[in-house]
C-alpha cells in the first residue's frame, strides 16, 4: 500500500545508495585485511605470550595462564634498560629536530635550484642497508680514528678516553640513522608556508627571530609532530645501534627483548616487556599530539 510520502515524492529507489555504501566497504577491505593479518593477529599473539606461565620451557611447553605478574617482574628487572631507551630516544629525537629543522629550512627557503639535489642527498643513506650505515660509525668513532685522534690532540678527550662503546656513540648512531625521518616531514610542512606571511611579519617590524617563533615555527608544527613521532618511536625500540656502537652499560630495552626471545627463551618476560614498551610509547604519543594540538596531523 502506497504511503503519503510515496504519493508526494514518488517511489524511493534504494539501489544506488546501497551500492555506494557497499563500495566504501569494498575499498577499505584490503586495508582492513592487512591490519588484521599483520597487526591484530601478531598483537594478540604477543599479548598471549606475555601471559604465559613463567615456569614453562621449550621442553615442557608453554601455556597461557593469565599470569599478570609477568609484567611487574619484567618492569622491575629491566626498568633501567627501559628508562635508558626512552632517554636515548628522546635525546636523539631532540638532536634530529634541531639538525633537521635547520636542514629542512635551508632546503625549503634557501636552496633554490639545488633543492632537488639536497633532497636526494637526504634520502641517499637509505640506498644502503641500516646495518652497513651503523657499522660505518664503528670506523668513524674507532679508538685510532681521525675523530678520536683530533679530540685527543685538542685535549678534549684524555689519552685513554674513547667515543666508541659509550652513550655518545649510541645516541650519535640513532641521530644519524633516523635524521631523514625528521627532515622530510619538516620540509613538507615548511614548503607549504606562504612566504608572504613571513614577509608580513618583517613588515610589521618583527625581528627575524621573533618572526620565526611567531609565524614560521607555529605553521610548521604538523611537520614537527610528524617528524618527532617518526623518529622517537623506532629509536625507542631500536637495538642495532646499542648492539654495534655501545657496550653492556648502554644496552637498550630492544637488546633485552631480543636476548630474552632468542637466547634465554624467556618468552613471557620478552612479551611483557614488549607490550609495556608499546603502551608507554602510545601514551607518550597521545600526550605529545594532544599537547602540540596539531589537528592537521590526525
Amino acid at each position: 500500500m502506497a504511503t503519503l510520502d510515496d504519493v508526494a515524492h514518488g517511489p524511493v529507489h534504494e539501489g544506488p545508495k546501497t551500492k555506494r555504501k557497499l563500495t566504501g566497504y569494498w575499498l577499505i577491505a584490503p586495508g582492513a585485511i592487512w591490519l588484521g593479518l599483520f597487526f591484530v593477529v601478531p598483537f594478540y599473539s604477543l599479548i598471549s605470550t606475555s601471559l604465559f606461565d613463567p615456569n614453562g620451557s621449550v621442553l615442557t611447553g608453554y601455556s597461557m595462564t593469565w599470569h599478570i605478574q609477568n609484567y611487574f617482574d619484567a618492569i622491575d628487572q629491566y626498568k633501567v634498560q627501559l628508562w635508558r631507551s626512552l632517554w636515548y630516544a628522546g635525546l636523539a629525537t631532540g638532536f634530529c629536530l634541531v639538525i633537521g629543522y635547520v636542514l629542512a629550512y635551508a632546503i625549503a627557503f634557501k636552496a633554490g635550484r639545488w633543492k632537488n639535489l639536497m633532497l636526494i642527498l637526504v634520502i641517499a643513506p637509505f640506498f644502503t642497508s641500516f646495518l652497513l650505515r651503523t657499522l660505518s660509525w664503528k670506523l668513524i668513532l674507532a679508538d685510532d680514528g681521525f675523530i678520536v685522534d683530533s679530540l685527543q690532540w685538542m685535549h678534549i678527550l684524555g689519552a685513554n678516553d674513547r667515543l666508541l662503546a659509550t652513550p655518545f656513540a649510541v645516541i650519535a648512531g640513532l641521530t644519524y640513522n633516523f635524521l631523514p625521518f625528521m627532515v622530510l616531514p619538516l620540509y613538507a610542512s615548511l614548503e607549504k608556508i606562504d612566504i608572504r606571511l613571513i614577509e608580513a611579519s618583517s613588515d610589521l617590524y618583527a625581528s627575524p627571530i621573533r618572526g620565526f617563533f611567531k609565524v614560521t615555527f607555529p605553521l610548521s608544527m604538523p611537520g614537527v609532530v610528524a617528524g618527532t613521532l617518526l623518529t622517537f618511536i623506532p629509536a625507542a625500540g631500536d637495538y642495532i645501534n646499542a648492539q654495534l656502537l655501545g657496550s653492556p652499560n648502554t644496552r637498550m630495552v630492544g637488546n633485552v627483548i631480543q636476548s630474552l626471545f632468542t637466547t634465554q627463551g624467556d618468552y613471557a618476560a620478552a612479551g611483557a616487556l614488549s607490550v609495556t614498551l608499546m603502551l608507554i610509547i602510545v601514551a607518550a604519543v597521545l600526550m605529545w599530539v594532544r599537547t602540540a594540538g596539531t589537528e592537521d596531523l590526525v
